[in-house]
């Protein structure tokens, strides 16, 4: 399979690029940087601190090199993963999208692509924090708004968006759990008097150092509470659950995909 990689020196896009040229699946044919970095006509392989060259070039035109690709893997930031999009759309490329920060009416743009490309978005390809959102499924489920929910995410000091699209993407599932939708039942933070609504999903976000991605849901009961954590040592398993992602696409047609695909939950 042949794949792009946007970004190759990003904190993402660099463990992508790693974890990629590791498989047997997959042969890589080029990253694409923005436009004026200073690394642009490198070697793949040295860009991404491999160590070795990759005989792949760095890029600054995705639309040069697209035509090559079967698949491209997209974590990069809001503005620019809109480009990458509709690149795909035009050239009838499969794409994965780990970029999280869209307004609805962008998020939208998504999955009217999903009607002409294999599209699979995924706000966390972590293995486990999809299962963990399958547990949440499953306790919500059971406990209806007989538990109070409260989510607290945290992440280093440069994510820019606030929450999370994994916590949003977990309230989502816990809303539709309850026969809700997110948007009209999520508090976000809390000061002065501020009593808790029953039937909302509380927000609280925290960026501090480099803390790399932590999300517990808590759900409190009179008299007890559960609470359901992930955390992540360090942003591999998420570059192991794109490639997984990528490869998952491989033969599909057009249709908007999720890493509950992939996993088959």
């Amino acid at each position: 399979m042949k794949v792009i990689v946007i970004g190759p020196r990003g904190k993402m896009g660099k463990l992508i690029t790693q974890v990629a040229a590791e498989r047997d699946d997959m042969e890589l044919v080029a990253g694409v940087a923005p436009a004026g970095r200073d690394y642009v006509g490198q070697d793949l392989g040295m860009v991404a601190l491999i160590g070795r060259n990759l005989g792949v070039p760095v890029v600054d035109d995705l639309a040069a090199v697209i035509d090559g690709c079967d698949v491209i893997i997209d974590f990069s930031t809001r503005e620019n993963a809109l480009k990458v999009l509709d690149l795909a759309v035009k050239h009838g490329k499969a794409l994965v999208c780990g970029t999280t920060g869209f307004s609805e009416e962008e998020f939208a743009r998504f999955k009217e692509a999903a009607k002409t490309i294999p599209m699979l978005y995924a706000a966390n390809t972590s293995k486990l924090v999809n299962i963990m959102n399958k547990l949440l499924e499953m306790v919500t489920k059971t406990l209806g708004e007989d538990a109070d929910i409260e989510i607290l995410e945290m992440h280093d000091q440069w994510k820019k968006d606030a929450p999370s699209g994994t916590s949003k993407e977990m309230g989502e599932i816990m809303a539709h759990a309850m026969g809700k939708e997110l948007s009209d039942i999520a508090v976000y933070g809390r000061e002065g008097e501020s009593p808790r609504e029953k039937g909302t999903i509380g927000y609280h976000s925290l960026r501090a150092g480099n803390i790399p991605s932590s999300h517990t849901v808590f759900f409190g009961c009179m008299g007890e509470r559960l609470e359901i954590t992930h955390h992540t040592y360090n942003w591999e398993c998420f570059a192991r659950g794109a490639c997984d992602c990528a490869a998952y696409l491989e033969d599909k047609g057009p249709g908007f995909y999720s890493v509950q695909d992939v996993l088959n939950l």
